[in-house]
């Protein structure tokens, strides 16, 4: 397939098609730009599937293209993959960019939101540039993409940017090839795009454009809480210097305790107050621009109830020419979190935010730019200068998660908590952003929406639902009500499913699926578990000793519960009797009531879960023993133990039980605590050689089963200390650990990982 050019060099026409995060990133431009460099003739579109190409000239040239395809394609596309096949030659000439092309199955990769590039940054700082100041710069690199598309392909007709219509200086630059907002669907500018206005609370407009940004910025220097609508919803400002405002955050938001990221307004004020690494700082700087945990240094400014009790920092830099005006306004870093109250999804629509947060927002910064679905800030941590997404959302989201052949159609809906939802397209598996907790009936509802978004985005039609094993959670319900054919997946197996796919394991490997709860497959609560999977195939090999819970879920939210049910099941009744700040934390009448509840078996569902092991450690060193948001126990401990200088493991024995599995039994290891409590040891020391033990219980099960390929997931894997201790053990075994680095531990995989168990047992 293939003729002589008018210089006698053989002429070839080529067709390459392209999936991936290859539409919203520039990528046509640069095939444009490309082909007229290399003076190629052709076309170039998008597609429901990625991108095609088709290029005709000599042959050297295209062999030219095709080699600078990879080489110098957009920094924010990803290529899943990428075809190639000659056709006849046409006699083509000149090279134009097609309208998109409709049709056929959606596959292509939406891409996720991205921060402001260094161009349009110093657009919006240059007095002289027609985009000085303007709150919604953007091109195609940067800006928002997941937030507001509405249907695939990816053209400005198919988002909410739809309304505005472009003026003849925004249009000669969208269709200018030199230009790099050539085809930026997004693009605006002041005469033509979205405006910015400041309404109080009653939804009266106090001002608009930039004297709204000016009053927005008097607000918060007067200690108010500003309504910020953003990229993926609404964001509620205060002073981070001022734990009045702080304080007033707290109480209005219904969030006691819980830490509080904090927005700085660059790089140098953020170092002041953090310790920030090379890797923590190029995570800040990139396109994602996560929320960042970072070291908080002694003299930090800020105010102390941001994380009271917490060394850390949720820490993230402006990503939006709208946060970068406000903040460099303002000189100084704010509280950033979500806009809503406790448990309900984030606010995306400015009159909803009215209602909604009436009673927590002073005065509402808002535009008329419609967000298509809600994008929370995604939060990372590092692990040994590696990152580990404790939130996937803005910036990450969706995840595309390759599977290696077109699977069966699944739609999996994740677990109750940190929710998230899958669905396969083409060759890939997509997860959607982080979408919650689902306690209300607002964040039920945002679920079913953002299930009908997902399905309609990439023209799903599941024939199967994979959801969680507990017939309970909104979630399955959903899945039976759906009246396609419902495949159940154990919470645990999940959670190992997921870091298998994201890390292309099979096995045989050993899995610890450790975290605060999980249905089992013998109806009792789980949550400290070892599995051994391969392929679709899951055994549970070994787990903790149970130890009762008494008043079952409220162990969850008291640390003192869980350090009741370790106690009596060491002492039996004698537990009331100790002399232990766990057991201090009780009245006399609590402890009596408890007792009973124990002996007779009486709302004390027995658990293997090892975040309750941790919640009920962290009380008995005097940590933590009251109410509080979850985790904060077990996080309490890890803090503790970060200072401890002891990591000789306590006493831990491996036995054989009745059901099969290997049991770690743990009462060694508390006998120890207690008698180092009473010998006056420091309680890091203590709360260290209990991180220590817990990790020695791995080796000696991976030792008993001979398995060394290692598997880290669920909640209790977020502690970074236990992962990295790990880390070293596994090298000095021989054994090689692999946790999760684009997907989260806690159950914000749990969808990822039912889809791939379905998908392998299919």
């Amino acid at each position: 397939m293939s003729q002589l050019g008018a210089a006698g060099e053989l002429e070839v026409r080529w067709r390459f098609r392209l999936t991936g995060a290859v539409q919203g990133v520039g990528f046509r431009p640069f095939v444009y730009r490309l082909a007229q460099t290399l003076g190629l003739a052709g076309w170039v579109s998008n597609t429901a599937q990625g991108l095609v190409v088709e290029l005709e000239g000599p042959q050297a040239a295209i062999a030219a293209f095709r080699s600078r395809l990879l080489s110098e394609a957009p920094a924010v596309a990803r290529i899943d993959a990428v075809s190639i096949e000659a056709i006849q030659p046409q006699g083509t000439t000149g090279f134009v960019i097609r309208q998109s092309a409709e049709g056929g199955p959606r596959s292509v990769s939406v891409l996720p939101d991205l921060a402001t590039c260094p161009g349009c940054l110093a657009d919006i700082r240059d007095p002289a540039n027609r985009r000085h100041r303007y709150p919604f710069t953007n091109c195609t690199h940067c800006g928002p993409r997941l937030s507001i598309i509405r249907a695939l392909p990816y053209d400005r007709a198919a988002t909410t940017m739809q309304g505005f219509t472009l003026c003849s200086a925004c249009r000669a630059e969208y269709e200018d090839p030199a230009d790099r907002r050539f085809h930026a669907q997004p693009n605006a500018c002041p005469e033509c795009g979205p405006q910015l206005a400041l309404w109080d609370a009653r939804g009266r407009e106090l001002a608009r454009s930039e004297a709204a940004l000016g009053e927005a910025v008097a607000r918060l220097c007067a200690g108010e809480i500003l309504a910020v609508k953003g990229l993926g919803g609404f964001h509620l400002l205060a002073d981070a210097c001022n734990e009045d405002a702080v304080a007033a955050l707290r109480q209005r938001k219904h969030r006691p305790a819980k830490p509080l990221a904090v927005m700085y307004p660059d790089l140098e004020q953020l170092e002041r107050d953090c310790r920030v690494s090379p890797a923590a700082k190029a995570l800040l700087g990139s396109p994602a621009a996560p929320v960042v945990l970072l070291p908080r240094r002694p003299e930090a400014g800020l105010a102390v109830g941001i994380a009271p009790g917490n060394p850390r920092v949720g820490a993230m830099l402006p990503y939006t020419p709208l946060h970068y005006l406000l903040l460099g306004d303002f000189g100084r870093p704010v509280v950033s979190t979500s806009g809503n109250l406790a448990d309900e999804p984030i606010c995306i629509d400015e009159h909803e935010a009215l209602d909604r947060l009436r009673g927590i927002a002073d005065a509402f910064l808002v535009h008329n730019r419609p967000i298509a679905r809600q994008v929370d800030d995604s939060v990372v941590q590092l692990i040994g200068e590696r990152p580990m997404p404790l939130r996937v959302a803005r910036g990450y989201a969706p995840v595309s998660l390759p599977l290696g052949q077109p699977p069966p159609a699944v739609l999996a809906t994740g677990g109750h908590l940190k929710n998230t939802l899958a669905v396969t397209s083409g060759e890939n598996l997509i997860v959607s952003q982080h979408l919650g907790d689902l306690e209300t009936p607002e964040a039920c509802a945002a679920f079913e929406r953002m299930a009908d978004s997902l399905e309609a985005l990439y023209d799903a039609r599941p024939c199967l639902i994979a959801c969680d094993h507990h017939p309970d959670y909104f979630t399955s319900r959903y899945a039976r009500d759906s009246g396609r054919p419902v495949h159940p997946v154990q919470h645990h197996h999940a959670h190992i499913a997921a870091v298998m796919l994201e890390h292309g394991l099979r096995g045989p490997l050993l899995g610890m699926a450790w975290d605060g709860a999980g249905l089992g497959e013998d109806a009792t609560v789980w949550g400290g578990e070892f599995l051994r999977c391969e392929g679709a195939d899951c055994q549970r090999v070994a787990h903790l000793l149970p130890f009762p819970l008494p008043g079952g879920d409220a162990a969850a939210r008291e640390a003192r519960r869980s350090a009741a049910g370790l106690l009596f099941t060491l002492a039996g009744s004698d537990w009331a009797q100790a002399s232990n700040p766990a057991v201090a934390a009780f009245t006399a009448r609590e402890r009596e009531l408890l007792s009973q509840m124990l002996r007779r078996d009486v709302q004390t569902p027995l658990t293997t879960s090892m975040g309750r092991l941790f919640d009920g450690l962290a009380a008995v060193l005097g940590l933590h023993t009251g109410p509080g948001y979850e985790g904060q126990a077990a996080m309490a401990l890890q803090f503790a133990s970060e200072q401890g200088g002891d990591s000789t493991p306590y006493p831990l024995t491996i036995t054989a039980l009745e059901d099969g599995a290997l049991g770690v039994d743990w009462r060694p290891m508390l006998r120890a605590v207690l008698a180092d409590q009473a010998a006056g040891i420091a309680a890091a020391d203590i709360a260290r050689r209990c991180h220590a033990t817990l990790v020695e219980s791995v080796i000696l099960v991976a030792q008993r089963l001979g398995l060394h390929q290692w598997v880290l997931a669920g909640g209790c894997f977020q502690n970074q200390l236990l992962v990295e201790m790990l880390q070293v053990k596994a090298g000095e075994a021989g054994a090689m650990v692999y946790w999760p680095q684009r997907l989260p531990p806690n159950d914000g995989a749990l969808a990822a990982g039912q889809a791939a168990v379905v998908l392998a047992r299919h």
